[in-house]
């Protein structure tokens, strides 16, 4: 059987609220981009939308891949 013999911590505590902010700021980044590139893709026609090859049911997929990637 084995034992856990050397306990260690993941960084001070403020290195893991600071990982957390930046976590949250980073997040809101995404978050900012996917909105305005859903907002860019409706505002355009449905002939400027064909012209690109992009369907209105298509636009929150778009949006996510700009945002999240892959």
């Amino acid at each position: 059987m084995a034992y856990a013999t050397d306990i260690r911590t993941a960084g001070t505590f403020s290195d893991r609220v600071s990982a957390v902010f930046k976590a949250i700021s980073e997040a809101r980044a995404q978050r900012k981009v996917f909105n305005r590139t859903v907002a860019e893709l409706r505002a355009l026609d449905n002939r400027d939308l064909a012209d690109l090859g992009i369907s209105r049911a298509e636009i929150p997929f778009i949006a996510r891949e700009a945002a999240y990637g892959k």
